[in-house]
């Protein structure tokens, strides 16, 4: 559980490095999104037939930066919309 955590911090903060631009996430909400990220890497590695869900591999880390950055964006579009709604 706590190495799943850390990969989960350490896949979103990858993320935040490969998004251009300031993401106004804390350190929390980096690693809520990077664990999402890393269970549907996890989950597309396994629907290839080339990893596991809770043990992910390099094509399965490669999907969860990737569903990771996409997660930041739409993290940062919902974010944007509520402020500019205020």
């Amino acid at each position: 559980m706590f190495g799943f955590l850390v990969a989960g911090l350490i896949i979103g903060a990858l993320a935040r490095l490969i998004k251009p631009g300031k993401q106004n996430l804390g350190i929390l909400a980096t690693l809520g999104l990077g664990l999402v990220g890393s269970l549907i890497g996890g989950t597309i590695a396994w629907l290839i037939g080339t990893g596991s869900i809770w043990e992910l591999d390099f094509l399965g880390f490669v999907l969860a930066v990737i569903a990771s950055v996409l997660l930041i964006g739409v993290a940062e579009s919902v974010a944007g919309r509520n402020k500019s709604a205020v």
